[in-house]
């Protein structure tokens, strides 16, 4: 053969064979997609025992996954909650403590007003590892208000984004004006969580030579709930609040249900996980139903405040239908955990406050080794809310079925054995002594850490 055939061949044979290999290396790490629902109740969806509207994609998504009892995130509010998920550590770590404001809001929390690119990003590392990333959704950690400078996503890992007003480059059809939404819109507020999947779905379709990592961050189901007539003129009955809420939470659940559509479509369903999950807990409760009766809300350390619905699904690797009512997870560990399920190593140096509970992901229980801590609260005025009953102790930690609160100053000392009081209603710490003080000390020690 003449020595340029050869040489073609050659060169045929090893793109062959690198298209094979980039094939096999999609093929093998999965697409992985967070769903991260705004102000969700634990008790808002029908595979928690929510009875507000139907949601039969969400359920048939616990039917093909596994549904956790015991997942809670880092912070009662957004910006903190999801500095959590995207560091995996604790949000405070990064000054972040309350949600972003404008930059004397800020200052009165003493907080930062964004999140520090330097930070460990989920997303960078993903990207570093191969994977394209996506943000579509609602940020939250930087720019909105007169923040007018947060750094740009790219500079968290991404290569794509759609963000909404509080972003650091929000997308111009859901930002007509300088507010959360507007009826100038482009795209109107009950059609957004369709924008943001058609956005997911697009870049999944333009990327299928490579695994994906996609943030699906809708601000749904937040307030103000504002749905379509249409949706709403099936809800005709009950107060006016919960009406709209119920048509909201009626398309939210149709929208997940385009989203599985259009994975079978693009043929990549099986080689997808999903991870369903919400920032905080919700307000309004609608007197607890939204919260599963849970003590507490939005805002509020209590565990309706914290406890949210959390699924997994990718049809193959996660036994469907089964329930974890053993694995504490928490927001931080995803981190860790989702780097593990992607064959990435983790960031550089991070000091992680999350565990590796990829084995929980795949079905098999796993026991957590460390604690976990929370702050809301760092002072009365900017921290005001909520009131009554709802409104805990700034700190609390989690020690096995332990659960503790307490003020920073030492005082109001709660007590909760979570397993057999998930409600939060019987304080043992008169009767458990030395547990409260052991728990109380221990919290205390990890506050005076932070910034």
């Amino acid at each position: 053969m003449p020595t340029g055939r050869i040489i073609r061949a050659f060169a045929g044979l090893l793109l062959l064979a690198l298209s094979s290999s980039t094939q096999a290396q999609s093929q093998t790490r999965p697409n992985i997609i967070f769903l991260l629902t705004d102000d969700m109740g634990y008790g808002d969806v029908g595979c928690y025992g929510g009875d507000f509207a139907p949601t039969p994609n969400i359920d048939r998504m616990a039917r093909e996954g596994i549904r956790f009892t015991q997942f809670t995130v880092a912070s009662p509010i957004c910006s903190p909650s999801r500095t959590a998920l995207t560091t995996g550590m604790f949000p405070a770590r990064w000054r972040i403590t309350c949600f972003l404001q404008t930059r004397a809001g800020n200052l009165a929390c003493g907080q930062a007003d964004f999140l520090d690119p330097t930070a460990p990003s989920l997303a960078r590392t993903l990207k570093e590892s191969g994977y394209a990333t996506g943000h579509f959704g609602k940020w939250h950690m930087g720019g909105g208000r007169d923040v007018v400078n947060p750094p740009h996503f790219d500079k968290y890992g991404f290569d794509e984004h759609a963000g909404t007003w509080e972003s650091p480059e929000p997308h111009p059809d859901i930002t007509a004006s300088n507010w959360i939404w507007s009826k100038d819109d482009k795209v109107k507020r009950w059609d957004r969580t369709a924008f943001f999947v058609d956005k997911t779905l697009d870049f999944l379709r333009r990327h299928r030579d490579r695994p994906c990592y996609v943030n699906l961050w809708p601000d749904d189901t937040h307030t103000p709930f504002v749905p379509s007539q249409e949706r709403l003129s099936e809800y005709p009955n009950g107060p006016a609040e919960e009406r709209k809420f119920r048509a909201v939470l009626d398309e939210y659940d149709r929208q997940i249900g385009r989203l599985f559509a259009g994975l079978k479509e693009l043929g990549i369903d099986d080689n997808t996980l999903v991870v369903f999950a919400s920032d905080n807990g919700p307000l309004p409760t609608f007197a607890g139903r939204r919260t599963g009766n849970l003590r507490g809300s939005k805002l509020s350390l209590y565990e309706g405040g914290i406890r949210e619905p959390f699924i997994v699904r990718w049809p193959g690797h996660v036994p469907a239908g089964q329930t974890d009512t053993q694995t504490v997870l928490n927001g931080v560990d995803l981190f860790p955990s989702l780097c593990s399920l992607a064959g990435a190593a983790a960031a550089k140096g991070a000091a992680f406050d999350g565990e590796d509970l990829s084995a929980a992901l795949l079905g098999k229980p796993t026991p957590r080794r460390t604690p976990l801590f929370w702050e809301y609260g760092r002072n009365n005025t900017s921290f005001a809310y909520p009131d009554g009953a709802a409104r805990s102790p700034n700190l609390a930690i989690r020690d096995g079925q332990w659960k503790l609160l307490v003020n920073d100053n030492g005082e109001g000392v709660e007590l909760y054995e979570l397993l057999a009081d998930p409600q939060e209603t019987t304080n043992l710490a008169a009767s458990q002594a030395e547990t409260a003080k052991r728990l109380r000390e221990r919290v205390i020690a990890w506050r005076k850490t932070m910034p």
